[in-house]
């Protein structure tokens, strides 16, 4: 064996082994990825968790439970920089929504398509517990132009006011409230 086709061999054989930890746990949840979000609002406190679900089909499945926020609806992305930081507002680290080239905000049918991150509100009832059980075949757990998990990662972002799901870029939804770095389980 030459010594190029010992390196060969060798390189293969490191890719195989980085790969297999993450098809093993592929396959130990039916071939489903997972990933988390610890919500925290601005005094750095817990205000929730976010659990996402790629299954499949490649839908990702988004279950997020809050408490402590104002009752009402207030507007959930996903943002396109794993990110919290606050410089000049509130969790700007984040910087804008998971997108494509082309998308414009909105799930109410904009012409090029919603915004990866954008989801529908999540509602707070009046003891301050909320709830948002959603999909999205905009995002994925799973490598490629739509992954959350692309070279700047991404965070969910909870904003103080309702998502018109229209108004480009934001969906008019106010400051942000709560965000979570969005990690691999």
């Amino acid at each position: 064996m030459s010594a190029r086709t010992r390196i060969a061999v060798v390189a293969i054989g490191a890719v195989l082994a980085l790969a297999a930890p993450a098809a093993a746990a592929a396959e130990g949840n039916g071939g489903a990825l997972h990933a988390t979000a610890e919500l925290r609002n601005l005094d750095d406190m817990v205000v929730g968790w976010a659990r996402f679900t790629e299954d499949a089909n490649g839908i990702l499945h988004v279950n997020v439970h809050v408490r402590g926020l104002s009752e009402g609806l207030h507007g959930i992305h996903i943002h396109a920089k794993a990110n919290c930081d606050s410089d000049l507002l509130p969790f700007d680290g984040a910087t804008g929504h998971h997108a494509l080239a082309g998308q414009t905000h909105g799930l109410v049918d904009p012409p090029s398509g919603a915004h990866a991150g954008d989801l529908p509100n999540l509602t707070v009832n009046g003891a301050k517990v909320g709830h948002l059980d959603a999909t999205s075949d905009r995002a994925t757990l799973s490598a490629g132009p739509r992954s959350v998990f692309d070279a700047n990662g991404s965070a969910l972002v909870i904003h103080a006011g309702w998502d018109d799901q229209v108004t480009n870029p934001t969906g008019n939804s106010g400051s942000r409230i709560a965000c979570g770095i969005i990690v691999a389980d």
